[in-house]
C-alpha cells in the first residue's frame, strides 16, 4: 500500500524566522546567511575573515507549527585541505521545544579546496542537498534547525506539512559574543554543542555569536559592528589569535583593547560586558607566535600546530598568552573604576591545567568535544549564576 506524500507548505526564509545573523544575502538561488554585515564585508575582504563569517556558527531557523515533517533544501560550501583527510560534512542540529529532536548532514554541495603550503583556493561547484526530518508531533511547538557552525550554507527552501509562523522572543536576552576559532566552534561535535551555544542553552539567552576563526584580531570594524548591534548582554574573548598571528606588540595591544571596549561602549554604556582571556594553551602559554602549522603527523591523519616565536622576546614586547592575560586583568581593573558593568573571566577558569591533563588539545589548538562542553558548562556556571555577570536583572 502506498503512502500519500505530505501537502507541502514552502515558506519563504526571511529575517524573521533567521536568527542569530547581521545579514542576509540575496543569491541566485536562495539565502546566504551572513555574520557581519555587507558593508563591512565590502569593505574588509580578508580571505580568512570571509570564509569563517559566512559560516554560519550560531545561526538557526526558529518558527513555530504543527508540522509532523520538515524539509529544507541546502547548498553547503565543503573545505578540502590537500593532503589532509576529508573533514566530516557538517552537522545540522534539529530543537523542538529546546529539545534535541533530530540530526542530519547535507552531502554533495560546493567544495573549495585550499593548499596550505601555498595558500591557494580552488572552487568547484556541486549539487544541492534536501534535508528531511520527520515524525514529529503534531502539537503547536517551537522547530529550530541549528544549520553547521563550520560550513557555509546557502539556504534554498523550507518546506512543511502544515503552516509555519515566526516564533516569539518571549522576553529572553540577547548575547552578543565575540571570539577566536574556539568561539566559533572549532572541533566541536555539532552546532548546539559549541561552548558558547551550550552556554546560551543553560542561560537561557539568544545567541548572537561572532566568533570568527583565526580572526578575533581587535579589529575596529568588528568593534563598530557590536556597537550596533541590539544585545543585553556582550561578552569578548581576546587573544590567541594575536598571538597565533603575531600581529602586534604589548606597546600596540593596550591601545587596541581599550579602543575596541570605547567602541562597544559608544553603543552599550551600561549593558554587561565580559572580558574573557585565553583558555589554557601550553604551546603559547609562554612562546610568542607566529603559529605554524606542524605536518610531522600527516601520515597519520592528523594536522597539529607549532609555535616558531622565541621566549626570550617577550622582553622586546612580543605577546604570549601570560602576557595577555596580566594585561587584560589589569586594564579591566583600570577600566572598572568608572564602567561597574564591566568585568573580567580568566580564561582559564574555564579550561586550565588540570583540564589539559584530562582533555589535551588534540591539534594542541583547540578543544575537542568534551573539553566544548566542560568550558560551556563552566562558563554559564560563571556568568549566568546568581550574583554573575550576566544574572537576570543583575547590571
Amino acid at each position: 500500500m502506498t503512502s500519500t506524500p505530505p501537502a507541502w507548505t514552502t515558506t519563504p526564509i526571511t529575517a524573521d524566522i533567521v536568527r542569530g545573523a547581521l545579514d542576509l544575502e540575496h543569491t541566485g538561488g536562495g539565502i546566504l546567511p551572513h555574520r557581519l554585515p555587507a558593508r563591512i564585508r565590502a569593505r574588509h575582504a580578508d580571505g580568512q575573515l570571509a570564509m569563517a563569517e559566512s559560516q554560519p556558527s550560531g545561526i538557526r531557523l526558529v518558527f513555530r507549527t504543527r508540522a509532523t515533517a520538515v524539509e529544507l533544501d541546502t547548498l553547503p560550501t565543503k573545505r578540502v585541505y590537500t593532503g589532509v583527510p576529508p573533514r566530516p560534512d557538517g552537522v545540522y542540529d534539529l530543537l523542538v521545544d529546546g529539545r534535541p529532536a533530530g540530526r542530519a548532514t547535507a552531502s554533495g554541495g560546493n567544495t573549495l579546496t585550499i593548499d596550505m603550503a601555498t595558500g591557494t583556493a580552488e572552487h568547484a561547484a556541486g549539487p544541492a542537498s534536501t534535508l528531511r526530518f520527520t515524525g514529529l508531533s503534531a502539537d503547536d511547538k517551537t522547530v529550530e534547525i541549528w544549520l553547521p557552525h563550520n560550513e557555509t550554507t546557502e539556504l534554498l527552501a523550507l518546506r512543511t506539512d502544515a503552516p509555519v509562523a515566526p516564533a516569539p522572543a518571549d522576553g529572553r536576552r540577547t548575547w552578543l559574543h565575540h571570539g577566536s576559532s574556539i568561539s566559533h566552534g572549532s572541533d566541536a561535535a555539532s552546532p548546539t554543542t559549541t561552548w558558547p551555544a551550550l552556554a546560551a542553552a543553560r542561560g537561557g539567552v539568544e545567541l548572537v555569536n561572532l566568533g570568527f576563526g583565526g580572526s578575533a584580531l581587535l579589529d575596529p570594524f568588528i568593534a563598530r559592528t557590536m556597537r550596533d548591534t541590539p544585545a543585553d548582554l556582550i561578552s569578548v574573548k581576546i587573544g590567541i589569535n594575536l598571538v597565533n598571528a603575531d600581529l602586534m606588540r604589548l606597546r600596540a595591544f593596550t591601545p587596541a583593547v581599550h579602543g575596541f571596549l570605547d567602541t562597544i561602549r559608544d553603543g552599550h554604556p551600561a549593558t554587561p560586558l565580559l572580558v574573557v582571556s585565553p583558555i589554557l594553551c601550553p604551546l603559547h602559554e609562554d612562546t610568542p607566535g607566529p603559529t605554524a602549522y606542524d605536518f610531522s603527523r600527516l601520515g597519520e591523519g592528523r594536522l597539529l600546530f607549532t609555535a616558531t616565536g622565541d621566549p626570550a622576546e617577550r622582553d622586546a614586547g612580543k605577546l604570549t598568552l601570560n602576557v595577555i592575560r596580566d594585561e587584560l586583568r589589569r586594564v579591566v581593573a583600570q577600566r572598572a573604576a568608572d564602567d561597574p558593568n564591566l568585568y573580567h573571566l580568566d580564561g582559564r577558569d574555564l579550561y586550565g591545567e588540570e583540564d589539559h591533563r584530562e582533555l589535551p588539545l588534540p591539534d594542541r589548538l583547540h578543544p575537542d568535544a568534551a573539553a566544548h562542553r566542560r568550558i560551556g558548562e563552566r562558563f554559564a556556571a560563571h556568568a549566568f549564576a546568581a550574583g554573575g555577570p550576566f544574572a537576570d536583572g543583575e547590571g
